[in-house]
């Protein structure tokens, strides 16, 4: 682990549960070593520091090139191992980038929806998320970040306290192979439903985890209740 990452980790890991509460489901399902790719939704700028906080282990990370023409702000998310994407058309210099972290064992962290959006929304996932999941055959975790959306949403200046959960999900394959160039199209697209289609499963489960917490509250309550007085 870098020394800079090993510096501002911890803070943010401190700062993260302070305001957010992070609650953090399946990390097992990351492998503490080896190449990895974690594709996660996307509806805050929270995202990146939330997964990588609560994780033991180094992550890379792709972002927006226009955060790296900010000043003092741009060199420091470099020096914290985050690489820029252009959002508009294909860019074989980020492509290439993620590929050699993932050749070298590296973890790194992707948004396949390509920006930010609502709070709970999943929209369909770019096609270079699967282009870099066939390419490089690392096993792909997705991951669910629930509740940035609302700590800190698209326009908002500044964040406000709010709770987070970040879940991670079983390992998802896919294995690359030669093709025609037509099938490995397909293939990328297939790859990126299917990353997205995991996401979903696991906000499925965060739904009804939270209405089983809903009910077994609603029944303490029931339970703890005065018994309705009989009707003459």
């Amino acid at each position: 682990m870098s020394r800079p990452y090993a510096c501002v980790k911890p803070v943010v890991a401190v700062l993260m549960r302070l305001f957010f509460r992070v609650e953090v489901k399946n990390p097992e399902h990351v492998p503490l070593a080896g190449a990895v790719l974690l594709v996660a939704n996307h509806s805050s700028l929270l995202d990146p520091p939330l997964v990588g906080g609560v994780l033991p282990r180094q992550l890379s990370f792709l972002a927006k090139a226009e955060l790296f023409r900010i000043p003092l702000f741009g060199p420091l998310i470099r020096r914290l191992n985050a690489r820029p994407v252009r959002r508009e058309g294909p860019d074989p210099g980020a492509l290439r980038m993620a590929l050699r972290v993932l050749e070298e064992d590296g973890a790194l962290l992707i948004f396949p929806e390509g920006t930010r959006g609502a709070e709970g929304v999943l929209r369909p996932a770019k096609a270079g998320a699967g282009m870099l999941a066939v390419k490089s055959g690392a096993p792909v975790v997705p991951v669910y970040i629930s509740g940035s959306g609302r700590a800190w949403p698209r326009g908002q200046r500044l964040f406000r306290p709010a709770k987070v959960t970040v879940a991670f999900g079983p390992p998802l394959r896919f294995d690359g192979g030669r093709r025609a160039e037509g099938h490995r199209r397909t293939q990328y697209e297939t790859a990126s439903r299917a990353m997205m289609a995991a996401i979903a499963r696991l906000k499925d489960s965060a739904a009804a985890d939270g209405t089983r917490v809903v009910v077994r509250a609603a029944g303490r309550r029931g339970a703890g209740a005065p018994p309705p007085e009989a009707s003459l």
